[in-house]
């Protein structure tokens, strides 16, 4: 097929249109070709470091012809490994060292066993693009004859390359599993060497998985060589969530990214001290409750009043090596604030309990009247200066004792102090139909009591001869007799 160069990316070839200054397209043109190269291959991702041997200085995305262990396909230029070659992007071979070092060591897939063929062509993209659109029927195809041969294995997919002198199979199996058959029978139906290899669900996840739910493809397919385990310890010492929902990856296992920041939480958190540990701070020494790793800041409960106050670490120190927090001012001490009604009402009840009505009585009339106002009394203090002023009526009725006379031991003075009725509680009426005799009254007010009502009959009944009604407790009616064998009153002939 004949390639037609489009305007559009002619232009995009010109180093002047790509806004390079003289001196930067010079420089770039006095660059030779590099020496080697480091190019990534392989559905896997796999790293390798290959001498070239090219005729124009490539650019990072440069797509090659590679010769690998694994036969010949496509891989892509990352970077260039020597100093005659790339762009100011490029980097040295110590520096690429350091990097797999830091990034998994022995375990990261590193191979120098390997060259560049040339650069690739617009062939050996479109040949790529029909293996790639012939991977799916064959997927379906090494399915059927796994589930021919019934074999538990799970295919999670295939990946052929440039030269099809290799197909390799990607499969799961939780036992393991005599293939050999299988492999017999895909090397006859597709006329390739056939390579089974069994990963696990983060490599699931790698040749499956797009995107993740921050939004980013999977750091397994972008950037992630070597995938560790990672615990449990990681998220509590980050104070995240526990639930497995939401802490898990496409690949069911906990996210790898709980591992970027857990060196950095790792080294912040000895700067901490441990729980229920005694520490000083400017307010004096408490014990610690909690901590902030990110914020570093420690909830330390104090010693001298056990409030708890939020202390940046910097400011700990010794517990034994800083004065004492004093002790706040007795109440004596120190003016009270205002109180209110409910308060000052409960603290003169305090103060009058156990006393007599007599001692009350006195200690209220010698308060001032702003304070009375200002402090009211309680209900206790009430219902005593209600019966005093109830002695005191009392004794104004029956007039001043004479000398001699004494007061009998049922007056207002003897049961005013002693007994009191309970408020609500009625009694029962006499036998003889006359209302009942409050307890502690005077003799004149039972004098007066027991005489009978203007208007009111001998038997109990009213003027108009009907019965008189009472009201019991609990809001029901019930007619009452004056008497137990009275008989009702005649009616009026007239």
């Amino acid at each position: 097929m004949r390639i037609v160069p489009l305007p559009r990316f002619e232009a995009e070839a010109d180093p002047k249109a790509r806004g390079l200054s003289d001196e930067e397209i010079s420089a770039y043109q006095r660059l030779a070709p590099p020496d080697t190269v480091v190019v990534k291959y392989g559905q896997m991702g796999l790293i390798g470091e290959f001498p070239a041997r090219l005729d124009r200085v490539p650019g990072c995305g440069t797509k090659f012809v590679l010769k690998t262990p694994r036969g010949t396909e496509i891989g892509e230029m990352l970077t260039t490994t020597c100093s005659n070659g790339g762009c100011g992007k490029s980097l040295t071979r110590r520096e690429m060292l350091d990097y797999i070092e830091n990034s998994g060591g022995r375990q990261y897939p590193f191979t120098t066993s390997g060259r560049v063929l040339r650069i690739a062509a617009v062939e050996d993209l479109q040949h790529m693009e029909r293996l790639s659109e012939l991977k799916r029927p064959m997927l379906k195809r090494v399915r059927e004859i796994v589930v021919e041969l019934s074999l538990p294995m799970k295919i999670v997919d295939i990946e052929p390359i440039l030269g099809e002198e290799l197909l390799t199979v990607y499969f799961m199996s939780e036992n393991r599993i005599d293939f050999r058959d299988l492999v017999h029978r895909l090397s006859e139906e597709f006329h390739s060497r056939v390579e089974m290899r069994q990963i696990g669900a983060r490599e699931e996840a790698r040749l499956t998985a797009d995107y993740e739910r921050c939004g980013q493809h999977c750091c397994c397919q972008q950037f992630l060589k070597v995938l560790k385990p990672v615990s449990m310890k990681s998220a509590k010492v980050q104070k995240g969530t526990l639930d497995p929902l939401k802490i898990s990856g496409r690949c069911g296992r906990l996210m790898c990214c709980l591992r970027y920041e857990d060196q950095t939480y790792a080294d912040l958190k000895k700067n901490l001290p441990h729980r229920k540990t005694r520490v000083g701070t400017p307010d004096g020494p408490g014990i610690v409750m909690d901590s902030q790793i990110l914020t570093q800041l420690v909830l330390v409960q104090l010693e001298s009043d056990g409030s708890r106050i939020a202390v940046p670490v910097e400011q700990l120190c010794d517990p034994d090596a800083i004065p004492a927090r004093p002790a706040p001012p007795r109440e004596a001490e120190v003016r009270r604030r205002p109180r209110g009604p409910r308060e000052r009402s409960e603290a003169a009840d305090e103060a009058l309990r156990g006393l007599s009505a007599d001692e009350v009585t006195r200690r209220l009339s010698a308060a001032p009247d702003d304070s009375r106002s200002d402090q009211p009394l309680s209900r206790q203090q009430r219902h005593r200066a209600r019966d005093q002023r109830a002695e005191e009526a009392a004794t104004g009725a029956a007039g001043p004792v004479e000398q001699g006379e004494t007061q009998p031991p049922g007056g207002a003075a003897g049961e005013g102090s002693g007994r009191r009725r309970r408020r609500g509680r009625r009694r029962r009426p006499n036998q003889d139909g006359s209302p009942p005799r409050a307890a502690g009254g005077s003799a004149p007010q039972q004098a007066a009591e027991a005489e009978p009502a203007a208007g009111a009959s001998a038997d109990g009944g009213d003027a108009n001869g009907q019965k008189r009604k009472r009201r019991r407790r609990g809001g029901r009616k019930r007619k009452r007799r004056g008497g137990e064998g009275d008989a009702p009153a005649p009616a009026d002939p007239g």
